[in-house]
């Protein structure tokens, strides 16, 4: 336990810098990453929250990329912006206002329009997330008739879209629950889940989680009063289930990699049943993009 608790501050030591500039646009102060560097530029930044993209000419003249609402309907501003910077050279129908599509769509423009630029986009459409996390648990579909809680910690790698507002994740959890005295279980479970954000904003997400395929290494000792004689048995066991255990969280944002993660797990399962507990499932973790 010592060790994960010195990783975890070790994890949280770290920074991810990134070049970043200060430009005034449109009497706006704004501090902007150069994310493609070329005939045009692409910048960007989360600002309150928000994501924000912008182009620079050659001529240094730096226009925000707009996608505004009106009537219900998305006006598509940026595309209209590109078709002109680009003389209408590219394909616009599909560009989304994203930072993986709008550098993919800019990196091409330059690569077509000068032979001596040198590509960086790296063609990789996952984006992996890997997180530590602890907390406590009740092991609401294990026997506890004391309803007692114990410790567990884990780890756990995401994998999305790269789309910087994808919802949609899938998950490989690794998670072990502590034995104590009172309650004589352990266990190692590996997980494999999926995750939907139904809120999901640039410094905050909500999202409910599924785990569908679990491995578990348990090991239990049980004791029986027969007749005044006791007596223990310690059990060790492998089990497969496909359980479909559904719980819910959350990432707050910390650093532009970073985030801080809040779970509320094993609320309830379709394919297990509830030992007579209510969950008391809950967690707290580290997460960082790769």
């Amino acid at each position: 336990m010592k060790k994960f608790v010195c990783l975890v501050c070790l994890l949280f030591s770290f920074s991810f810098a990134e070049a970043q500039e200060t430009f005034i646009v449109n009497d706006e102060q704004l501090v902007l990453k150069n994310e493609v560097d070329g005939k045009l530029d692409l910048l960007w930044n989360i600002i309150d929250g928000k994501y924000r993209y912008f182009v620079r000419t050659e001529g240094n003249k730096i226009i925000e990329l707009k996608n505004t609402k009106k009537d219900g309907k998305f006006q598509q501003e940026y595309k209209a912006l590109l078709n002109e910077l680009t003389d209408a050279s590219m394909d616009t129908k599909r560009l989304n206002l994203t930072l993986f599509s709008l550098k993919e769509f800019i990196d091409e423009y330059n690569g077509s329009v000068d032979s001596s630029y040198q590509s960086t986009v790296v063609r990789n459409k996952l984006l992996f997330r890997l997180g530590l996390f602890g907390g406590i648990t009740n092991s609401p579909f294990v026997t506890n008739p004391d309803n007692l809680t114990t410790p567990f910690f884990g780890g756990e790698l995401e994998v999305l879209d790269v789309n910087q507002i994808s919802r949609h994740a899938v998950f490989l959890q690794l998670k072990h629950v502590l034995e104590q005295d009172e309650l004589q279980y352990s266990t190692t479970e590996l997980a494999l889940g999926y995750r939907f954000r139904f809120i999901n904003k640039a410094k905050f997400s909500l999202y409910g989680n599924v785990k569908f395929a679990t491995l578990n290494f348990s090991k239990a000792v049980v004791v029986t009063d027969n007749n005044g004689t006791i007596t223990t048995e310690e059990f060790n066991e492998t089990a497969f289930d496909v359980p479909f255990i559904f719980g819910v969280g959350a990432d707050i944002r910390i650093t532009e990699n970073s985030f801080i993660t809040l779970a509320y797990n094993e609320l309830f399962a379709i394919l297990l049943d509830n030992q007579g507990n209510f969950s008391q499932d809950f967690s707290i973790g580290y997460k960082f993009n790769l």
